[in-house]
């Protein structure tokens, strides 16, 4: 597809680098608030720094205020803040309850591949994060709408293909850049599954690993038996 062409290098050097099956299916989630408790972990940070957030929408950008004062954090500090939380906690976040057994288990089934767009600063403290929380998968470090890289990745691994994510543009661009993929938008935190819009792509919603990895290994077995 075209949209490989849109890649940045350091995704297409880590993608080149995967080793996966033709023969097997291909899950690729999402790790922040899907394998791990990023919306906790950023209250707890802008806590730490004199911040609050105020969930009031599905963004974090002009929902972050001063404690002592209201005033709202600029998009530009936003960005400043976002970039001392991943250097500061990424390899901190707390995973999110079930991940590490579910995927264990669908590891039996399918190749599993982290797409994560954590910093590529951060890629070395989120692969450490993933080992340490018992999730030593390979990762990708991807940067803006996850189409391409799941184009790339859908060329390399068998059928069927699965997509984890919480934010509904990715799962458009990926619904979008693959034909046969089935997306699961997964949000872990509660509060924030209220305020998420639902995406427009065929998917199911879930924020727990016990049912979305009943679903995939349902998915999974059907598709053997067909």
């Amino acid at each position: 597809m075209t949209e490989h062409a849109t890649l940045d290098p350091f995704v297409t050097e880590q993608i080149a680098a995967l080793s996966l099956s033709k023969d097997r299916p291909l899950i690729v989630t999402d790790a922040d608030e899907v394998l791990f408790q990023f919306m906790a972990g950023l209250e707890s940070y802008l806590d730490r720094q004199g911040y609050e957030i105020s969930l009031k929408s599905f963004a974090i950008t002009g929902n972050v205020k001063h404690r002592e004062t209201g005033v709202v954090v600029e998009p530009a500090d936003m960005k400043q803040l976002l970039g001392g939380f991943f250097e500061e906690e990424t390899h901190r976040l707390a995973p999110v309850s079930g991940a590490a057994d579910a995927l264990a288990r669908l590891s039996d089934e399918a190749d599993i591949v982290v797409l994560s767009n954590v910093p590529f600063a951060q890629r070395d403290a989120r692969a450490r994060s993933l080992e340490d929380s018992g999730m030593p998968y390979p990762l990708v470090a991807n940067s803006g709408l996850k189409g391409p890289a799941m184009s790339s990745l859908a060329s390399l691994g068998g059928r069927p293909i699965f997509f984890l994510d919480d934010i509904p543009h990715n799962l458009q661009s990926v619904h979008e850049a693959v034909n046969d993929v089935q997306l699961v938008h997964f949000v872990a935190d509660p509060r924030l599954r209220k305020l998420v819009p639902s995406p427009k792509a065929d998917h199911i919603s879930s924020g727990d690993w016990e049912h979305t990895a009943s679903h995939i290994s349902d998915r999974i077995r059907a598709h053997v038996a067909a």
